[in-house]
């Protein structure tokens, strides 16, 4: 009789998979890779290669963004160079990342931070030491916080169901009588409520062509005060680098729209590159636009405003004796209750789905692309950096395109400052119309979440959650130490906003005006309708008379035969009595 067989064994637990939070020990080695860094005299660590990924953030100050192009510094290409360096990435997978399925949750424009963005592949880990050796390879500013295990298909971009980003505008930027455009101040002048010319960002050292008086004097390398036209700094121009006929040096504000230029900095005269008078030619002080050196015409072409008055400052340093940079006045405009309703009232135009052709670049209104949903879109929090008070405005959205959230932010508080109507919203969202949007700075936009709901859900049983809750207080370490003082300092010193608030106006944008564009050309449609209208009613009216006229003749007509009826009577009758006198007679 055979022996009875031993009952099965209980299957052992399911071993969880591993991520830089569990699982200490290290995985088994394999040949397939060579670990660098190890001691001297000691046999170098060997990984095994994994799929996970990796949660980090970044400051985007000195970025040409986050994805890799040749020939520019970006986010992807030091971080591509840094796993290769940490031994993540082999020899031969050396600047290909599709051979280590590289992806990106989101894709941040230049100069944008991120305090929570998502990369995955597959890279040879190991859970003590991985997330130490990357950092140990890259700079400062962008920090990995740690690395999660996932599926094999997992992919960063295709499996994130939403990103949330955060711009933090200055309060000032909704108050109307800040930083005004030329036009403003002159429609202003004898109103009794005139705007003040914008003697903030003079204080900077900069000079808004047609606001500010006469240029200030810049303290030379040497520690004395020369005589130096000031670079005229204007956020608001084209694509050709113009503000309507004058001629202008620029400072980078908007990035890639109307608003582009060379970054200066106040604090440093080299990297000002002032020109001095020498520099100037006859040819240039001659040019269309300028009235001599560093003026810009302050009457548009063709147009008879008055021209305002040049007004001499006081000669003023750039930075003060002690070396404490100047900082810019405190205003009296707060975010209160009232501001809030409508500056939120307006973001909610953005919630749902619409077609934001107007809202990015290089993409149709035909284009599936542009259509993409807002899930939320708020502003109801205030923060304070380095004595600036700054409305946090928190949006949340599937996916968004190229400049689409900086063009949202840009047309909302041009609609707040008054400089559009809010009817503007009624055509933005239309593929019919093409309108050009402001484009805020980037300086205040940066990446706070990226969420992977479903793929939590799906998998939450063999694997660990994408998610950065066991990192939050390192993401808001690295936030208060790299992102927010850049925010504040760009304003502090390049007057970012500021800057291109002096660029919205109708002269830089005249489709703020295409309401009232579209209502005249309405009148006029009514007008033509009214002119056909009338030459109906005449030509109706010649019809009736011709209608009248052939009556007439008619009319005509049938007398003459009553005339030939009764003559032909007569003549009856003549006879007649032509035949009784014959009888009788």
């Amino acid at each position: 009789m055979a022996a009875a067989s031993p009952p099965p064994s209980p299957p052992q637990a399911k071993r969880p998979k591993m991520s830089s939070s569990s699982d200490p020990e290290a995985e088994p080695t394999s040949p397939s890779a060579a670990g660098e860094g190890a001691e001297p005299g000691q046999p170098r660590r060997r990984y095994k290669r994994r799929k996970v990924a990796i949660l980090l953030g970044y400051c985007g100050a000195g970025y040409q963004g986050m994805q890799k192009n040749p020939g520019a510094r970006t986010i992807e290409g030091d971080l591509e160079e840094a796993l290769y360096l940490a031994a993540a990435v082999p020899e031969a997978d050396r600047a290909a990342p599709r051979r280590y399925d590289w992806a990106r949750a989101a894709r941040t424009d230049k100069g944008v931070s991120a305090a929570a963005q998502v990369v995955s592949g597959r890279f040879f880990v190991d859970p003590p030491g991985f997330t130490d050796r990357l950092n140990a390879q890259l700079a400062p500013q962008i920090r990995a916080f740690g690395y999660v295990r996932v599926t094999n298909s997992f992919n960063a971009k295709k499996f994130c169901d939403r990103r949330r980003y955060v711009y933090l505008l200055p309060v000032f930027a909704l108050n109307p009588s800040a930083h005004p455009d030329r036009e403003a101040v002159m429609a202003s002048m004898g109103s009794g409520t005139e705007l003040a010319k914008c003697s903030e960002c003079s204080e900077r050292g900069r000079k808004v062509p047609g606001i500010m008086g006469r240029e200030g004097k810049v303290p030379s390398p040497e520690g004395n005060v020369v005589d130096a036209p000031m670079e005229e700094a204007v956020a608001g121009l084209d694509d050709s680098g113009s503000i309507g006929d004058a001629k202008c040096g620029s400072v980078s504000s908007g990035g890639d729209n109307a608003n582009g230029g060379r970054e200066m900095d106040s604090s440093a005269n080299e990297k000002l590159d002032l020109p001095t008078s020498a520099d100037v030619t006859e040819a240039e002080k001659s040019e269309p636009g300028l009235n001599g050196v560093g003026k810009c015409d302050t009457t548009p072409s063709g147009s008879s405003a008055p021209v305002i008055e040049e007004e001499k400052l006081h000669t003023m340093d750039v930075e003060k004796g002690n070396g404490e940079e100047m900082q810019p006045k405190k205003s009296d405009f707060c975010y209160t209750d009232e501001v809030k309703e409508r500056f939120n009232r307006i973001l909610k135009l953005y919630v749902g789905t619409h077609n934001f052709h107007n809202f990015t670049t290089r993409i149709k209104a035909e284009d599936p692309a542009a259509k993409r949903f807002i899930i939320s879109f708020d502003a109801n929090r205030v923060v304070s950096l380095d004595e600036i008070d700054f409305v946090r405005c928190e949006v949340i959205g599937q996916s968004f395109m190229l400049h689409q959230i900086r063009k949202m932010i840009g047309l909302a508080v041009a609609v707040m400052r008054n400089c559009a109507p809010e009817s503007i919203y009624d055509v933005a969202f239309r593929k019919d119309v093409n309108i050009n949007v402001p484009t805020a700075p980037e300086v205040g936009l940066y990446l706070d979440e990226c969420m992977f709901t479903s793929y939590n859900k799906k998998w939450k049983d063999s694997h660990e959650a994408v998610s950065m809750e066991p990192y939050w207080e390192d993401a808001e370490e690295f936030r208060n130490k790299y992102i927010f003082p850049h925010i504040a300092a760009m304003e502090h010193k390049e007057g970012a906003v500021a800057l291109w608030l002096h660029s919205l106006n109708h002269r830089n944008y005249p489709d703020f005006r295409y309401m009232d564009n579209a209502g005249t050309e309405v009148k006029v449609g009514a007008e033509v309708e009214s002119i056909k209208d009338s030459e109906v009613r005449d030509g109706a009216e010649v019809e009736s008379i011709k209608d009248s006229k052939v009556r007439d003749g008619a009319e005509v007509e049938s007398i003459k035969d009553s005339e030939v009826r009764v003559a032909a009577e007569i003549e009856i009758v003549e006879e007649v009595q032509m035949l009784n006198d014959t009888v009788t007679e």
